[in-house]
């Protein structure tokens, strides 16, 4: 595989052997590679670093890369379904073997990385896979890079062209807060895959249509994840992926 991959606005980085050692957090909405705990920090990191970056109300993808060693020191990625183009494809390509590997800048400037927008799901949600859009699925990816755990880019032809979380429920947490480092309860796995449900294609357009069997699932999921005792922190978690669909929809 070549090492050098290309990047929105015609920016690259090479591979290098040196992955980030941060641990995912998955709050629903985005997933983060950072370590700062709370906004004066992550105002911070970003005036310390270079790469994308969100601006007003535009939300790509971010990357940070120290300016001193020019190698990737944090990342964000944007969940499609937060996109009003995005899509969920019943289709699953097939992921290569990962390589483990970090990124080094090749310049040090800005540019911008659009987010995904289609999310592809895996049996039981083990794996939610973003891609770029619908075309990535027409050619089999080249290469996973792993640039943190269970957190991969995944190539086409040298190009970017989507990332992909292994474990999902594992990392749930909030944007400032390290996940739970005990493993997320199988009640916990399984309102995952229900929120996700309720919050992708078709079930959402269901929603949004007012049919009684989706609102039941809505209202049903609600309440399951408020009873739920253990893995308290995950499932406000999951509660907070969905509340705005229940406060839309839940009473109707």
């Amino acid at each position: 595989m070549n090492t050098n991959l290309s990047f929105d606005d015609d920016w690259r980085a090479t591979v290098t052997g040196d992955p980030l050692s941060i641990t995912p957090r998955f709050t629903g909405d985005t997933v983060r590679l950072v370590e700062y705990a709370d906004v004066k920090e992550r105002e911070q990191f970003t005036m310390d670093t270079f790469g994308s970056e969100h601006r007003l109300w535009d939300t790509p993808d971010v990357l940070r890369f120290d300016p001193a060693s020019r190698n990737l020191v944090g990342a964000e990625f944007q969940m499609p379904y937060i996109s009003a183009s995005s899509e969920t494809s019943d289709r699953v390509p097939t992921l290569p073997e990962v390589r483990p590997g970090g990124l080094r800048a090749d310049e040090i400037r800005d540019f911008r990385h659009e987010m995904c927008t289609v999310l592809c799901r895996a049996p039981k949600d083990g794996v939610l896979i973003c891609l770029r859009g619908p075309d990535v699925l027409d050619e089999p990816l080249g290469a996973r890079i792993g640039i943190a755990p269970d957190v991969s880019l995944l190539v086409q032809r040298g190009a970017v062209v989507g990332w992909s979380l292994t474990d999902p429920a594992r990392y749930l947490t909030t944007a400032y807060t390290a996940p739970d480092p005990a493993p997320p309860s199988p009640a916990t796995r399984r309102l995952l895959t229900e929120c996700l449900d309720l919050i992708t294609e078709p079930v959402v357009d269901d929603l949004v249509d007012g049919d009684p069997a989706a609102l039941a699932r809505l209202r049903a999921a609600d309440a399951a994840l408020r009873a739920q005792h253990e893995d308290r922190h995950r499932a406000d978690v999951l509660l907070e992926l969905i509340a705005t669909y229940v406060d839309d929809y839940g009473s109707a």
